[in-house]
């Protein structure tokens, strides 16, 4: 049994019964949806021990329940041992989501709880339509994480920076500018924009607030004259507050957020996205406008697909930022192969490695994510992370899996290559060849302008649902430039989660193309590049697009079993192999290493 976890459990119930809450919710989130969340949002994690980045936990009096993704699967159920807490998991036959398990549950006129600061407003209103039959009462006031984890960290706070237009490629003006044309189109007096990414593109500022992601804790209310930045005041030094002040961005402390809504003199249409606005933030907007006549909309967030779309500028850094970043991956490649079998390496000294190594590179930031370093079977956990006390010995012999990327001025980066250590078995060659060959079918592709990511996805992974296989979780992700390494709305994926998966592929678009195997005890395999979104031709069936490799790192010829491919797998492997060779030897000073590299990119037969 897990005493920690069981105790604090003890407590939120006891505080659960004292505020007459019958089920407690706690998902993923900080205040405005992101992906990440820092250490003062992890309370998922503090009362039920599952690290991954995505899940939510559900507590009742007797009982608590967390669901997550299939990434998580098998890390969820290692973390969760002895808790007493259920997994379910999530998309699998017969696994109820959480609305259709409380609604099952819940008994009649009980109490929802949950912090409205982190939960979305679309979940919060799902919540409310499904469980109203049974009047279920909701309770968004309560964070109750807060009267029992008595040693909470702190709420993130770091410097601001200014981000040239130069270096953006499109000034402050020009972007505000598009954001209140669709706000003309939709008739709007006003709109709320909390997500954080989606700030930061548009007001070419950076921050340091969430881990991995380069962004300010904040929010920004535009209306047709004016424009609102609530951030914590102690960020802001004199250069930040010279350059607002020239923007004519009025600032607002972080914390009056609720208090500024109440206040507001609302009128006429105020936008919001559902999907990253708060519950809270929602009913105070919404419950406000109501009351004076106005009204909310809700639509997709302009900024998203407006930021997706990459400009010429921020494309010409990117594609520079990442032949480099190329470069040191490839470097570290050489490096592991021959230091593996060694006394001090492990998968977490690997990390330590390549993270020093892009660390020296001019325009380094920051990790885009922490790295990922799985040996073996620990690789069939799709976002494993070794640590310096919990890791596994590098051995000459089968795969390392190594997922990293990084933040530079200039772009964010994100790659995957399982590097042949030693001997490989037949049936590892069999699925390290079989995923190079999805990956690199898809970013050969041809396809229409209008098509989404659902439409090229096959692609991918028709050579491995070809023997039975499939990887739980998208092909491809957007990717942010100088921001988060997951964006949206675009991305690959074969069924639809929300809205946004539809999102169609458009020029100037990144995203990843990461196909992989991940056989529980045994291995994990995965190879991702990352693409751009091109125009290719037009003719009288349409606009053609296409992708282009934005990644060159060598594929690991020694995992390469020809007997599973057409001369056209060989063709493509060899073209990308040249391409690779020409890019990336000009960056490399070391001779051995060189030779290296033209061994690794040989043409195959």
């Amino acid at each position: 049994m897990n005493k920690v976890i069981c105790d604090r459990l003890a407590a939120l119930r006891a505080k659960m019964a004292a505020n007459g809450i019958d089920y407690y919710l706690m998902p993923t989130s900080d205040y405005h949806n992101s992906e990440y969340a820092a250490d003062f949002f992890k309370v998922r994690e503090f009362f039920c021990g599952f690290t991954g980045s995505n899940g939510t936990l559900v507590v009742s009096k007797d009982w608590a329940g967390m669901w997550t993704d299939g990434r998580y699967f098998i890390q969820a159920e290692r973390e969760m041992e002895g808790t007493g807490v259920t997994l379910f998991k999530m998309g699998e036959e017969g696994v109820p989501t959480i609305s259709e398990y409380l609604e099952k549950n819940m008994e009649t006129g009980e109490v929802l709880g949950f912090d409205g600061k982190v939960v979305p407003a679309a979940e919060g209103l799902s919540y409310e339509k499904k469980l109203s039959k049974k009047k279920i009462k909701i309770r968004y006031d309560k964070d109750l994480a807060m009267e029992v984890w008595t040693d909470r960290p702190a709420l993130p706070c770091n410097p601001i920076y200014v981000l040239s237009d130069e270096l953006c490629g499109k000034s402050f003006e020009e972007k505000l500018s598009d954001v209140r044309k669709v706000m003309d189109e939709n008739n709007a007096s006003a709109y709320l924009l909390c997500k954080l990414d989606d700030i930061c593109w548009l007001t070419n500022l950076r921050g340091n607030d969430v881990e991995c992601n380069p962004v300010i804790l904040s929010y920004l209310f535009v209306t047709k004259k004016n424009v609102v930045l609530f951030v914590q005041i102690e960020e802001l030094n004199d250069e930040v507050r010279k350059y607002l002040e020239a923007k004519n961005i009025e600032i607002m402390p972080y914390n009056r957020i609720i208090s500024w809504l109440d206040e507001y003199e609302y009128e006429g249409i105020t936008l919001y996205d559902e999907r990253n606005v708060s519950y809270q933030v929602y009913r105070t907007v919404a419950d406000n406008a109501k009351n004076v006549g106005a009204t909310v909309k809700n639509i997709l967030d302009p900024t998203e697909m407006l930021k997706a779309c990459k400009n010429e500028v921020e494309l010409k850094n990117i594609r520079e930022v990442y032949i480099k970043d190329s470069a040191v991956l490839t470097k570290f490649i050489y490096w592991v192969k021959q230091a593996a079998g060694k006394e001090d390496l492990n998968e977490y000294t690997a990390a330590m490695h390549l993270d020093a190594m892009r660390a020296e590179l001019p325009g380094f930031i920051e990790l885009s994510f922490p790295t990922i370093s799985a040996y073996k079977d620990n690789a069939a956990m799709m976002h494993y992370e070794a640590t310096e006390e919990a890791n596994a010995k590098i051995k000459p012999e089968g795969f390392l899996l190594v997922d990293s990327g990084a933040t530079y001025m200039g772009g964010t980066t994100d790659v995957t290559r399982t590097i042949v250590l030693g001997p490989l078995t037949d049936e590892e060659k069999k699925h390290y060849t079989l995923t190079t060959v999805g990956m690199l079918q898809l970013a050969n592709a041809k396809f229409l302008e209008g098509c989404c990511g659902k439409n090229v996805d096959i692609l991918a992974r028709i050579p491995l649902w070809n023997i039975g296989i499939d990887y739980k979780c998208g092909t491809g992700h957007g990717i942010g430039y100088m921001l988060n390494v997951h964006e949206g709305p675009h991305s690959i994926r074969w069924r639809s989660r929300s809205v946004e998966d539809e999102a169609p592929l458009k020029e100037g678009m990144i995203v990843s193309d990461e196909p992989g195997v991940y056989i529980e005890g045994k291995h994990g395999i995965r190879i991702e590049n990352i693409i751009e979104v091109v125009k290719e031709f037009k003719n009288s069936d349409g606009q053609f697009l296409g992708f282009r490799h934005l990644t060159y790192v060598p594929l690991d010829l020694d995992a390469i079993d020809t007997k599973y491919l057409q001369p056209k797998d060989i063709e493509a492997i060899n073209e990308y192999h040249k391409a690779v060779y020409e890019k990336i030897e000009p960056l490399i000073e070391e001779s051995e290493i060189k030779a290296w590299l033209k061994e690794a990119t040989r043409p195959i037969q």
